[in-house]
């Protein structure tokens, strides 16, 4: 089971047992990458005014959720997490948003569209896991929804031949991908 305190190796080498298929990784690095989008994008009309600042509650969840993946003890996970997060939350904050539009306006700007990527986003990672012929790790512990992003950006730093000791971790705990 996934734990919310466990480290980022730990972490990956779950996940990852519920993701060998190289075609459900191949829409995970799409599909979550939406679902971060389309969270983004439904949660950046709400604000707060703290000392005199509109804060979004999507900064305040990247936010929080970069404080979890910089202590998961891997520097450059964690931050490179943060940073995909932050890039992806910030294409969210759409310039309707900016420009102060009334509640209403923003409700039509972000809600509907975030909700159709939301949408599509899921559809992939369920493909996906057609495709795995597995579940996907979030059944069995909430946590899955945290590390998929995680996860995502670590691919990719393995593939550019980064973590070499957290990928040799990952296959001979959790077996080669297919």
């Amino acid at each position: 089971m996934i734990s919310l305190f466990r480290s980022a190796p730990e972490l990956m080498v779950q996940y990852a047992q519920y993701h060998r298929d190289r075609r459900n990784i191949a829409t995970h690095l799409v599909g979550i990458p939406l679902i971060v989008l389309s969270i983004g994008m439904l949660l950046s009309w709400v604000t707060f005014d703290i000392a005199g600042y509109a804060v979004s509650l999507a900064a305040m969840l990247w936010a929080l959720s970069s404080l979890w993946y910089l202590t998961r003890g891997n520097v450059l996970l964690g931050l490179a997490t943060s940073m995909v997060n932050v890039a992806l939350f910030a294409l969210a904050h759409t310039p309707e948003a900016a420009q102060g539009w009334g509640l209403s306006e923003l409700y039509a700007a972000t809600w509907f569209p975030g909700l159709i990527v939301f949408v599509i986003g899921w559809i992939i990672q369920f493909v996906g896991h057609i495709f795995e012929g597995r579940k996907p790790a979030f059944v069995d512990d909430l946590v899955g929804l945290l590390v998929g992003p995680m996860f995502v950006v670590g691919e990719v730093l393995m593939m550019a031949g980064m973590l070499r000791s957290m990928h040799r971790l990952i296959e001979s705990q959790a077996g080669a991908t297919r």
